[in-house]
């Protein structure tokens, strides 16, 4: 209704049997067509507003490619096993790092080059499962973002219409990261810069 896609007269015919009944009077469509008229906005008119404005105040993207993630089963070791391999990549500054702590297991995304290093730091560990050939978008959000329900549905929504398939999501107070296989990576950053463009 908020973006006139809705034919009044025709929804005050359709719903004036349902208020006649509800009201016990003949009510004329033209009253109906009036009421309509001043409904206020509803919930989710205000929602997109919001949502339309974090938005449109979007900031910069990243893109990183060749990376991996591999998950493992939590145990009373993964920690030291964890420490060394942060360790390990403090070394070089522009490496892409990031985990994530289920409870039962945790997920590491990095660096494809550094596959073999990092395994050998969880020899000991039950591997459970293993992504290559990925890709990760960050996108910078203003700081309104928290305060804001539903940016993060607004963003995968519109990426899974286009059949992008989400391998994992990571994300900050201010940053979400969309780790995608690296073949949906261009058609994901393609879809994020028209949000930002058409908001």
């Amino acid at each position: 209704m908020t973006e006139d896609l809705i034919n009044i007269s025709a929804l005050a015919r359709k719903i004036k049997p349902e208020i006649e009944k509800a009201t016990n009077k003949d009510i004329k469509e033209g009253a109906i067509v009036m009421a309509i008229k001043r409904m206020s906005p509803g919930i989710y008119h205000k929602v997109d507003v919001k949502i339309n404005n974090v938005i449109g105040g979007i900031g910069d993207f990243l893109v990183r490619s060749d990376l991996i993630d591999f998950t493992i089963e939590n145990s009373e070791t993964i920690q030291r096993s964890q420490s060394n391999l942060i360790q390990f990549l403090q070394e070089d500054k522009d490496c892409f790092f990031t985990l994530c702590k289920g409870i039962t297991e945790t997920t590491y995304i990095l660096n494809a080059k550094y596959t073999e290093e990092s395994k050998r730091f969880f020899t000991n560990e039950t591997f459970k499962a293993q992504n290559l050939n990925l890709s990760s978008i960050t996108v910078k959000l203003p700081s309104a973002n928290i305060e804001t329900y539903g940016v993060y549905y607004y963003i995968l929504k519109h990426l899974a219409w286009e059949g992008i398939n989400i391998v994992q999501v990571v994300s900050t107070a201010n940053e979400f990261t969309a780790i995608v296989h690296s073949d949906d990576i261009d058609e994901a950053f393609k879809i994020l810069m028209q949000l930002k463009r058409g908001a």
